[in-house]
């Protein structure tokens, strides 16, 4: 087991972390748009309402209030519903506790002091988000070297917390009798504090994925001529991604773009839900019909039954959908060059990978790429074989080097 994951906590990473500011589920899926922009891994945690009642509210008290992750997939899906496309304003002041998957499990508080290594065990269980407290009692002297410097506070919080339930103590309030703050860690912070670390991890960051076994076999997929609204009745609970695919003569699925939580992050929310309700998943993900040959970012009129504009005249002109509505279309392409689907790409192309890919090559372009997943495929015409999530890297850094197959 690498030290780094045994000398380190989960406080050393909460240095700089912006305090939690709570979306509760009374609150807008307006608002929850603004704040997912905001978020990592393209979600956000949804919260009851703080009881009215006085008193200190303990971890367990916080938990129970915990509702779920909102992400940009669930409200792209709920916007995508005939009555949401009629009545856009009513779908937009919808609460959020209409749209979010209630998943309990999804987040556990956890001590500063907690070690690293067992924050990975919990985030291996399918926790995505760890609840920090940020009080002053930690004192973080060096973000590397914390724990040599604090190893009497350390020991000090493990003598006295044992015993008891330590997750069940009043730690919403500090000396003062102020309420405390807290701040979130997601796999994506865990990630990238690793990757700073890939000498320590050592030989683990080198070796392939598929050595490592970290390639997962079981995804999704659809079809690129089924209709795009059909990907979200298929998506996983990790990734939050369907691959879009289409059929080679040999039988194999080649991957040719993506729907997914991820892709739908900063998108106009509207546009990509008026899309998904109307288009095929190949034309969702590429922006562009499949025999399109225009010389500009072409639009695709959407039905006015469920998506037109008045135009004071008494007719309705269709709402129109196009590659740069949702952010498909790739700034680096010169519109007046493009012609045929594949220039039209952009943000829609898949973040893809071989199994011969090293974990840190991975590691790397999921955070620079902000992806929560990365296609594995093999040969040139990107026949899909597995996919890497943030679940798979975590148990790939805590295998133990012996076991690797080389």
């Amino acid at each position: 087991m690498a030290s780094v994951l045994l000398y380190h906590v989960v406080g050393d990473l909460t240095v700089a972390k912006p305090e939690l500011v709570e979306l509760l589920e009374t609150d807008t899926v307006e608002s929850a748009i603004k704040a997912i922009g905001e978020s990592t891994e393209s979600g956000i945690s949804v919260w009851k309402k703080k009881p009215q009642k006085g008193g200190v509210e303990n971890s367990e008290a916080r938990q129970q209030r915990f509702l779920g992750i909102l992400n940009s997939m669930d409200i792209v899906a709920f916007l995508a519903q005939d009555w949401c496309l009629q009545d856009q304003e009513k779908a937009m002041n919808t609460p959020v506790s209409e749209v979010v998957v209630p998943n309990n499990s999804l987040l556990k508080q956890v001590d500063p002091a907690t070690r690293l290594i067992d924050a990975l065990d919990i985030m291996k269980q399918g926790v995505k988000r760890l609840l920090v407290p940020k009080s002053g009692v930690w004192k973080c002297v060096s973000k590397k070297f914390s724990v040599l410097y604090n190893g009497k506070w350390l020991k000090n919080i493990e003598t006295s917390t044992s015993g008891n339930n330590s997750l069940n103590r009043p730690s919403s309030a500090n000396a003062n009798g102020l309420t405390a703050k807290f701040c979130c860690l997601s796999r994506e912070d865990i990630t990238r504090f690793l990757i700073g670390c890939l000498g320590a991890l050592a030989p683990i960051p080198l070796t392939s994925i598929s050595a490592l076994g970290a390639i997962n076999p079981h995804f999704y997929t659809i079809e690129a001529c089924l209709p795009a609204i059909q990907a979200p009745k298929k998506v996983p609970l990790d990734p939050i991604a369907v691959a879009v695919v289409e059929h080679t003569p040999d039988g194999h699925d080649q991957i040719i773009g993506e729907i997914s939580a991820s892709k739908l992050w900063k998108c106009d929310y509207l546009a990509a839900a008026r899309a998904l309700s109307s288009l095929s998943a190949g034309q969702f993900v590429m922006g562009v019909e499949e025999n399109a040959t225009s010389r500009s970012p072409p639009d695709v009129e959407i039905n006015p039954a469920i998506g037109g504009e008045n135009d004071g005249g008494g007719s309705v002109r269709p709402k129109k959908f196009s590659s740069r509505s949702i952010g498909f279309f790739s700034s680096s392409v010169n519109p007046s060059q493009a012609t045929g689907r594949s220039l039209y790409r952009g943000r829609s192309a898949p973040l893809t990978c071989k199994e011969t890919s090293s974990l840190a090559a991975v590691m790397a372009q999921m955070l620079s790429h902000r992806a929560t997943h990365i296609w594995v495929t093999e040969g040139e015409d990107n026949i899909l074989t597995g996919v890497v999530g943030y679940g798979d890297i975590l148990h790939a850094v805590t295998r133990s080097p012996p076991s690797i197959a080389h």
